[in-house]
């Protein structure tokens, strides 16, 4: 994986926490993923971190949201507004997918994901486990 460099990208993808621990746990499904352009947000890093912390050691959980950190992208205001305009539209949405799916859109990236809830979603790239 390597950081987006450049918006708009055909080829970026946007990582949401689900596609993180897919990476992480090696599902297969998740391998053609490995070396594609990344972005993701500090709230996913956040979640990831906590999820991580719950499933296996703390220092093991910390490498992970240290070495991820790298793709991690600023959020504005501006994103804050637009995601909490999103999820008011669509309350099954955590704050954090809802960030991170306006975030995708504003870089032009797909947002990946295995969460069920935006299986139909446009600009969406959906990889179930």
């Amino acid at each position: 994986m390597k950081r987006i460099e450049n918006a708009g990208t055909n080829d970026s993808f946007f990582f949401d926490t689900y596609a993180f621990i897919e990476v992480i746990r090696g599902n297969p499904s998740y391998k053609k993923f490995e070396n594609v352009p990344v972005i993701t947000t500090i709230f996913n890093i956040a979640e990831l971190s906590y999820i991580l912390k719950k499933e296996m050691s703390k220092e093991k959980a910390d490498e992970y949201a240290e070495q991820y950190n790298a793709f991690v992208v600023a959020v504005t205001i501006e994103d804050i507004k637009n995601a909490t305009d999103f999820k008011i539209k669509n309350r099954e949405f955590s704050l954090p997918d809802a960030v991170g799916y306006t975030v995708a859109k504003k870089y032009g990236a797909k947002f990946l994901t295995g969460d069920e809830d935006f299986k139909n979603m446009s600009d969406v790239e959906f990889v179930k486990k």
